[in-house]
């Protein structure tokens, strides 16, 4: 076992996350599904995007295990003959590309503003708290749905089809969630560096002539950074149920790259005609694997808090 996995093994996060089972078993499932998502291409029985292996004789099939399932198709297939399986694979590794970005994007920004908004103060942290404020009385999910429609439009006006090119379909994404969630960090970790700000050492760094700059980064940013942890890993879980909702709403992920949201929104379409494991199937998918991330949220949130040991 490398070094610097056995000292997290026994620090105090390590015991406190080896005496949680259901922090074990959240991990576990998180794990599982991240595996699925990351070696979809090398594990999935069929590959959703081959064309030439789509079967449209094979569309809406149930389950394995009912009368009229076919073995190869252990969920069943879709409208196009797809596996469920397979897709639900493939799917979640987009929803997850897009919440990592997203969350990067956010804690980026966020971490950023909120430090210098601390460090600095002034006019600079009454402007950064006026945004703060005003982004807050909005729900996350208008101001991501008002961001990505804003950002398709000019899109398509200049040109560009963001359902054609799927990168510029996944910046989108990326952006529209990313720039809705910094506001989550800048302010937890400002309060924490106007409190860090007045300690000895960084008081001590400012004798020695050592700049502003390089205090606030080198210095005070590892200090603030515990809080940071806790809310990147609920927001994570968060970005996930976004990226979802916009891809359900029809301004998310394109047909040609479609995510759980996408595939659940392909489900609800027929779920009236009785496919219903079309939808279901990736919707639990989804609910696992956003709860499996809130549970390490509240686990890790416990385990950072002194006042709980």
């Amino acid at each position: 076992m490398p070094h610097f996995i056995a000292r997290a093994w026994s620090s105090d996060v390590g015991w406190s996350f080896r005496h949680a089972p259901v922090a074990i078993g959240a991990a576990v499932v998180a794990a599982l599904l991240l595996g699925m998502a990351i070696f979809a291409p090398l594990i999935a029985p069929h590959n959703p995007f081959d064309q030439s292996a789509i079967n449209l004789m094979d569309a809406r099939l149930p389950p394995a295990w009912s009368a009229e399932g076919v073995q190869k198709f252990l969920l069943g297939t879709d409208d196009q003959g797809r596996d469920i399986l397979s897709t639900i694979m493939y799917g979640a590794r987009i929803s997850l590309t897009v919440s990592v970005l997203a969350v990067a994007f956010s804690v980026l920004v966020g971490v950023s503003l909120g430090l210098l908004s601390g460090y600095i103060g002034g006019w600079f942290d009454a402007l950064v708290m006026r945004i703060v404020d005003i982004q807050l009385c909005f729900p996350s999910i208008l101001v991501a749905l008002l961001i990505s429609g804003i950002l398709q439009a000019l899109l398509k006006g200049s040109g560009e089809m963001v359902g054609a090119n799927t990168w510029v379909a996944l910046g989108t994404m990326v952006f529209a969630i990313g720039f809705t969630d910094w506001v989550q960090y800048a302010r937890p970790v400002r309060g924490s560096t106007m409190i860090e700000r007045n300690k000895e050492y960084v008081q001590a760094a400012r004798v020695i002539g050592v700049s502003s700059g390089k205090i606030a980064f080198t210095h005070v940013l590892p200090n603030v950074l515990g809080p940071v942890f806790v809310i990147a890993t609920i927001r994570f879980a968060l970005a996930i149920i976004t990226e979802a909702t916009l891809s359900f709403l029809g301004v998310g992920m394109p047909p040609t790259l479609p995510s759980l949201g996408t595939l659940i929104l392909d489900g609800q379409k027929v779920l009236l005609s009785g496919e219903w494991w079309i939808a279901i199937f990736p919707g639990l998918a989804l609910v696992l694997l956003v709860l499996s991330f809130n549970l390490l949220g509240d686990w890790l949130r416990d385990a950072l808090n002194p006042k709980l040991r």
